[in-house]
């Protein structure tokens, strides 16, 4: 929702929404349902497998444990590599600052050499050589 709109405003759109069945109740939010998604004509995007982030063996620690730089290392560190997508979903970061921290940290402050392919209509996927 927007930023603008003021408390009591918010309280009943999120009201009408919850009543139609268009969003759930998650944690401290709110997640849109299926009726949700078909109500603005678009389907639920689909959401990759888990990345394992455990550290991969034989892996130097280059950065501190727990951060989500750490998750970009891991998953690039599995042999079948991550996409963009993958690398959003476990760090909740936007595209552009995953390119960002992949060229910026992992390439240039952390010396990785960081390996991309991409099949024939596919993703690019990204991997630490």
């Amino acid at each position: 929702m927007p930023a603008t709109l003021q408390a009591g405003a918010r309280a009943n759109t999120l009201n009408g929404l919850l009543k139609r069945g268009w969003i759930v109740e998650a944690g401290d939010g709110h997640l849109l349902t299926d009726a949700g998604y078909a109500a603005i004509g678009q389907h639920r995007p689909s959401r990759p497998p888990p990345i394992d982030d455990s550290p991969a063996r034989d892996s130097v620690q280059l950065c501190r444990p727990g951060t989500k730089l750490a998750k970009v290392v891991a998953a690039l560190q599995n042999s079948d590599g991550a996409t963009i997508f993958q690398l959003m979903c476990c760090t909740d970061w936007q595209a552009h600052t995953i390119r960002g921290a992949l060229s910026g940290m992992v390439r240039k402050k952390l010396g990785l050499n960081m390996v991309t392919t991409k099949a024939a209509g596919g993703e690019r996927v990204y991997h630490i050589a």
